[in-house]
């Protein structure tokens, strides 16, 4: 395997775990979180989409220095379930997947990512690395939410 197939495998791995915790979040338990100042299980997993949409943007304008929400289809939304959000971001995520296809292993490290109004200039690899390791946290957040709720959590590590 290459480096950019290692790479997607990530990206499709973090994803099947996330929707596994996702989808053990029994629906009367969407709208909690453990804090008034945190999101709640629903926020969260929208966070995680709409994060992922508009880091699909960003990539696709390397060039561009800031995000610009001109069309986001995500504000405003408000999911009802998990498998409705999941529903309305597959083709979204089908974009996203098919475009990191066309990368290739040289473009990982000669692309760079100019986020300086973030404070950072990042290679393409590393910044893919860090796009799934953001969907990573918040599904650890949710595990420890379940906890704290008392919620039966799914095993995720197989």
């Amino acid at each position: 395997m290459d480096a950019m197939s290692f790479i997607l495998l990530n990206f499709e791995e973090v994803r099947r775990r996330s929707i596994e915790v996702w989808m053990s979040i029994p629906q009367d338990r969407l709208d909690w979180r453990p804090d008034p100042e945190a999101m709640s299980c629903r926020e969260m997993i929208h966070h995680v989409l709409e994060g992922e949409y508009l880091y699909h943007q960003m990539l696709e304008k390397p060039l561009n220095l800031s995000l610009t929400e001109e069309h986001n289809p995500y504000k405003g939304i408000t999911f009802s379930s998990v498998e409705e959000a999941l529903k309305f971001a597959q083709p979204y995520r089908e974009k996203f997947i098919e475009f990191l296809g066309l990368f290739n292993e040289k473009q990982l490290t000669e692309i760079k990512i100019d986020r300086s109004e973030m404070g950072y200039i990042r290679e393409l690899g590393d910044m893919l690395l860090r796009v799934a390791y953001h969907e990573s946290v918040h599904t650890g957040q949710l595990l420890d939410y379940l906890r704290t709720a008392k919620v039966k959590r799914p095993i995720i590590w197989d």
